[in-house]
């Protein structure tokens, strides 16, 4: 049986992978191995969508109670409801 070192597939599979997490923070967009646990663990995190500076919209790693505006209700109240 021959020799199968996988080398376009993994190649398609590790820029795939880069492609993914770009724009991430130092080695989780360069490196390999880095960059697959940064995706894995952004693709579990739940998603919402966010307006950033210039406008456009793009998808945010918050969930959507994060985003919402805060209570103008005292401290107090909001203790006594709990």
């Amino acid at each position: 049986m021959p020799r199968v070192k996988r080398g376009t597939k993994r190649r398609a599979r590790r820029k795939k992978y880069l492609k993914r997490t770009k724009g991430f923070f130092l080695t989780k967009s360069k490196l390999y191995q880095s960059a697959q646990e940064a995706a894995n663990r952004a693709e579990r995190m739940p998603s919402a969508t966010v307006v950033s500076r210039n406008g456009s919209t793009a998808v945010c790693g918050f969930s959507a109670s994060v985003l919402q505006p805060a209570s103008t209700e005292s401290p107090t109240a909001i203790l006594s409801m709990a």
